[in-house]
């Protein structure tokens, strides 16, 4: 059992709606050894690709992406969400519908920090119903930059995203699957 899970079984919390509640060290206060440990991991596994920019979705995502661009020792680059005044119109948007919150955003990237000769390792805390991924498939579409691989903290293996992107050919590398979950008991998939 990696760190990670460890935490998840003791501390994290199941909140009624399907919500996992883990922001006393992942997302809210952060571990910073359990942040730098899954770089490292992230790292390990994808250490034989290419990559020239880890990408995230504000906010979340992007100590985790830190930490992994950190070990690859190159830029991470996070997608804003909503249009602000300091976006202009030189970006790379797309859609992305919150589990969270009940309702759709828009995700944005200045179209000087994804270029075509990019090639690029998404990282995320979460994987539910892989919006945020398709979002973030989309934009490097836009950008004609290449999807090296993802990278989750924390994947729901009982919704669809992780199906989703294993079934797109995707090489996704989740810490942590949660096989189930309900107030006071969390069930973790057994790894491979």
């Amino acid at each position: 059992m990696n760190t990670l899970e460890k935490m998840i079984l003791d501390k994290a919390l199941v909140l009624d709606g399907g919500i996992l509640k883990v922001d006393m060290f992942l997302n809210h206060q952060i571990d910073p050894h359990l942040i730098m440990s899954m770089g490292k991991d992230f790292h390990e596994h994808f250490k034989n690709r290419e990559i020239t920019k880890v990408l995230t979705v504000e906010a979340s995502g992007i100590p985790i992406a830190l930490a992994t661009a950190l070990e690859f020792d190159v830029p991470v680059v996070f997608a804003k969400k909503g249009r602000n005044k300091n976006v202009g119109p030189d970006v790379y948007t797309s859609q992305v519908y919150s589990y969270t919150k009940g309702e759709p955003y828009e995700i944005n990237i200045f179209k000087k920090y994804l270029t075509a000769d990019d090639k690029v390792l998404f990282i995320d805390d979460f994987l539910a119903n892989g919006a945020a991924a398709k979002g973030i498939l989309d934009i490097v579409g836009q950008a004609g930059a290449t999807l090296m691989g993802v990278g989750i903290a924390i994947e729901k293996g009982f919704q669809d995203g992780g199906a989703l992107l294993r079934g797109m050919g995707i090489d996704l590398y989740s810490l942590a699957i949660i096989e189930a979950m309900e107030p006071g008991k969390i069930t973790l998939r057994e790894h491979e």
